[in-house]
C-alpha cells in the first residue's frame, strides 16, 4: 500500500489524515467535475441531474431528487435513499461516509459535516485532521440551515428545527431544537393522508 493508499484509508476509519498525494487528487478532481457538472444543468432538468447525481454520489436511491447547488467533497462516500428530497444550496462534508435514508427531507443550506481537526495546536498547524460518520435514518426532517457535526447519527422519523446545530445523536420519533439540539418533545401520533385530507383530492 502507498503512503497516499494508506492516509486515504486512514481518513475512511476516521483516523487522523492528511490529504496528500495521487489518491486524493484523483477523486476529489473527479467529485469536481461532476459538481461542475451538475451545478450548471438546466434548473428543470431533473432527469440530467439525477444521472449525473448516480455516477458522482456512491449510492442513490430511485426518485430522489435534488435541487442545485450541491456542494459535496468527495462524492463516493454519500449515499442518498429512494425518494428523499434535498432542497438548495446544501453542503456535504464527506470525508467520512454520509449516510442519508428514505424519504427524508433535507432544507435549504442544509450542512451535513463529517470533517474535523485535532485539538492538539501543533497536529492542527501540521495539517492533520480528521473524519466521523453521519448517518440520517429513514422519514428524517432536516429543517432550513441545520448543521450536523461529526459522528451524530439521527433516529428514523425525528425532526430537527430550523437553524439547529446537532451536535450528538438524536433518538428516533423525536423533535430537536437549538443549539446545541436538544429534544423537546416525542413526535405527536401518526396520521395518514386519509385521516386529513379530503377525500377528493387523495386522487384513488
Amino acid at each position: 500500500m502507498t503512503r497516499d493508499e494508506e492516509l486515504y484509508a486512514r481518513m475512511l476509519n476516521g483516523e487522523l489524515y492528511k490529504p496528500e498525494g495521487a489518491k486524493f487528487h484523483e477523486i476529489h478532481d473527479r467529485a469536481m467535475a461532476y459538481q461542475d457538472e451538475f451545478n450548471s444543468l438546466p434548473s428543470a432538468d431533473w432527469d440530467a441531474h439525477y444521472r449525473v447525481l448516480t455516477r458522482w454520489l456512491g449510492e442513490v436511491g430511485e426518485g430522489v431528487i435534488v435541487r442545485a447547488p450541491l456542494h459535496v467533497d468527495y462524492g463516493i462516500h454519500t449515499s442518498i435513499g429512494a425518494r428523499t428530497f434535498v432542497n438548495y444550496d446544501c453542503i456535504f462534508l464527506d470525508v467520512a461516509p454520509i449516510t442519508i435514508g428514505e424519504n427524508c427531507q433535507i432544507a435549504p443550506r442544509v450542512q451535513l459535516l463529517t470533517a474535523w481537526h485535532p485539538l492538539e495546536p501543533t497536529l492542527r498547524s501540521e495539517g492533520w485532521e480528521g473524519g466521523s460518520p453521519i448517518v440520517v435514518g429513514n422519514n428524517v426532517w432536516l429543517g432550513a440551515g441545520v448543521m450536523v457535526l461529526p459522528g451524530v447519527r439521527i433516529g428514523d422519523n425525528s425532526i430537527i428545527g430550523a437553524g439547529s446545530v446537532v451536535t450528538k445523536d438524536i433518538p428516533a420519533n423525536t423533535i430537536a431544537v437549538g443549539s446545541p439540539a436538544r429534544v423537546v418533545k416525542e413526535l405527536p401520533s401518526d396520521a395518514s393522508a386519509r385521516d386529513v385530507i379530503p377525500p377528493h383530492l387523495l386522487g384513488e
